[in-house]
């Protein structure tokens, strides 16, 4: 299939400091670990090595510099969640590790009908998101 996610690689300052909640993050949404290193971690799908997310650790003069997702680059990573109650179960998974909630689950109707999210922030404040969408033509229940 062309046109779906091949990989992301994400530049944090600390992959150390980062790695944990990308673990949770990503290992709840279906992705296994697929190793990681003193500068890098890396996450895929199944047994698969594609698609895949990495974390890098940042080098060079402004390697110590926050995130701004308004700036050229990233704006956030957002990933489908099964169900409502799945963006539920990630949202207090991130509450017992005191992740930074940007905002909890609600619904999202400008992004859609029956859009229902959780925003969260890594450690450098790049903005993360956990999204579901019902399918299109299912009634869904508020």
């Amino acid at each position: 299939m062309t046109g779906f996610l091949h990989h992301i690689d994400l530049t944090v300052s600390d992959v150390e400091a980062a790695r944990p909640l990308y673990d949770l993050f990503l290992t709840h949404a279906g992705f296994t670990s697929k190793g990681y290193g003193e500068d890098w971690a890396g996450w895929g799908l199944g047994d698969k090595r594609y698609p895949c997310v990495t974390l890098n650790e940042a080098n060079g003069p402004n390697a110590p510099r926050r995130h701004d997702r308004y700036s050229v680059g990233l704006h956030h990573l957002a990933l489908r969640a099964r169900s409502r109650a799945d963006v539920d179960a990630l949202h207090a998974k991130l509450l017992a590790t005191a992740a930074s909630i940007l905002d909890p689950p609600a619904e999202y109707p400008d992004y859609g009908d029956g859009y229902y999210a959780v925003f969260f922030a890594d450690p450098d404040g790049i903005k993360l998101e956990y999204a579901f969408t019902p399918p299109e033509g299912e009634v869904r229940v508020s």
